[in-house]
């Protein structure tokens, strides 16, 4: 486990040309405009892989986790305060085959614990664990709850999660609240209002994405926060995750700050 932001790793050390850039793009994003929560779409682990001539899509899975710590600390310096990855959908669980989802499952595992010995993140599950194995659902739980608390970088693992399910259980959870009130189908209309739904949802008590980032050249949603991200801004990028950098967060964000959001107005 790491337990410090220092011992994370990183990739070799940019050259001067890079570093130039970089600060470039630091001047041009307006820190009043920084979204407070970017939510990313992982996307373009199993391409790597297979553009290095890897017939295991773990491979891929595994450089992505490694990119993930020090996504987050570019994230944390940026002053981004929550950060949702989408690591696993619940279609994923239908749709791939046993071999490579064992492998995610324990990748996840490990992150999970990984992230919560970083000094001041927190991290919080935001999915179903119907579906999961017990050791990753554990490691979820006990991520959560050796983080809980932390009031530096919010950091949700969306794993087992999907738009439609995470509609379908809230509304689920409604009804159930409602009948245990006491209250009737006659009523029940009343109660269903976005506010209650939304109260109802895996990341309540949480403010929606401001931002979401694809990489992977990928321009669609894939079922992810469909609800939460109604107003949210879109931004894709082109490289495949494990070969993001710094700089293309940094391009996002500079493009977030000058966009002049209306929220439906």
């Amino acid at each position: 486990m790491m337990n410090d932001k220092r011992d994370l790793r990183t990739e070799p050390q940019p050259g001067p040309l890079y570093k130039l850039y970089q600060r470039r793009l630091r001047q041009q994003i307006d820190p009043a405009r920084v979204p407070h929560h970017i939510a990313v779409i992982v996307d373009g682990n199993r391409r790597w892989a297979k553009l290095r001539l890897q017939e295991q899509a773990s491979v891929g899975h595994r450089a992505g986790a490694r990119k993930i710590p020090e996504f987050l600390r570019w994230c944390e310096e940026a002053g981004v305060q929550v950060v949702t990855l989408y690591l696993l959908s619940s279609d994923n669980l239908q749709g791939r085959d046993s071999e490579e989802l064992e492998a995610l499952f324990a990748i996840i595992g490990d992150l999970a614990t990984q992230l919560c010995g970083v000094d001041g993140w927190r991290v919080k599950h935001v999915g179903s664990c119907e579906q999961l194995p017990d050791a990753l659902t554990e490691a979820l739980e006990h991520a959560e709850e050796a983080s809980q608390g932390r009031e530096g970088l919010h950091v949700n693992l969306a794993v087992g999660d999907g738009g439609r399910s995470e509609i379908t259980a809230a509304m689920r959870s409604v009804i159930t609240e409602h009948q245990a009130a006491g209250g009737g189908i006659e009523t029940l209309a009343e109660r269903l209002t976005p506010e209650m739904i939304g109260e109802h949802l895996w990341t309540r008590g949480q403010a929606d994405p401001d931002l979401v980032i694809r990489t992977s050249g990928e321009q669609r949603l894939s079922d992810f926060m469909i609800w939460q991200s109604a107003y949210s801004e879109f931004y894709f990028v082109e490289a495949l995750y494990p070969d993001l950098r710094e700089v293309d967060l940094l391009r996002a964000l500079r493009d977030y700050s000058r966009r002049q959001r209306r929220l439906g107005k």
